[in-house]
């Protein structure tokens, strides 16, 4: 059987299932359970964060629960898997799809939309889970968040937020040439920024709400 090598693939369930080239790190997630519920990874680029997250995803994904051992079954934590393995609603928020064009008022339009929209999709994937519908707050995500969380925490299962290169759009507004580029910069993450406000209501989340853990990646501490 040919083994392919996986360049720029950060698809954990691609990987698996289409044999690719995996080298198993899956011994750690046990270490990433007792690390806290609440954890922050900043790494340079190409350090594998991305994929680390898509297997997370797919581990604690209670959807994925009759893939368990297709996925993981010949690996580490297959033979010796956590009790939290499939327990979970996994919501995913990739920070690089977020553009960085316009003025403060746009990239906080962009980034509440992308939240929305990721929002819809998690309701759409785990409908037949959810007893109530999320309400979507279209210039408010942080709002939408509440919905969801209230909901998830009614069905009876915990939510798991990823949250991949948080501080790519930021670093991308921070690094632009265009006029204004600090000024925008600074409305995103001082203050009442719409970043740092986002977190803001995350941190209230994990507060007994019903988003019991979190893991987030980047390559700098902007927020």
């Amino acid at each position: 059987m040919t083994i392919e090598f996986p360049y720029g693939l950060a698809d954990f369930h691609a990987l698996i299932t289409e044999n690719y080239l995996y080298v198993d790190r899956t011994d750690r997630i046990p270490l990433i359970e007792k690390a806290g519920r609440q954890l922050i990874f900043l790494r340079p680029r190409r350090f594998g964060k991305s994929l680390w997250l898509s297997v997370l995803e797919n581990y604690y994904d209670i959807a994925r629960a009759d893939e368990f051992d297709k996925l993981f079954g010949h690996l580490a934590i297959g033979k010796n898997p956590t009790p939290r393995r499939n327990s979970y609603f996994i919501l995913k928020w990739d920070f690089s799809s977020v553009s960085p064009q316009g003025d403060a008022e746009t990239i906080k339009d962009n980034l509440h939309g992308y939240i929305n929209v990721q929002i819809r999709n998690f309701c759409l994937r785990y409908k037949n889970y959810l007893s109530a519908e999320v309400t979507l707050y279209p210039h408010n995500a942080a709002l939408s968040l509440e919905s969801l969380v209230a909901v998830t925490r009614d069905a009876g299962h915990p939510l798991y937020l990823l949250i991949d290169e948080y501080d790519n759009f930021a670093n991308e507004v921070m690094m632009s040439r265009q006029r204004g580029a600090r000024d925008r910069y600074e409305a995103l993450l001082y203050g009442e920024g719409a970043l740092k406000s986002l977190f803001k209501t995350v941190k209230a989340a994990t507060a007994g709400m019903g988003l019991e853990r979190v893991f987030i990646t980047g390559v700098s501490p902007v927020a």
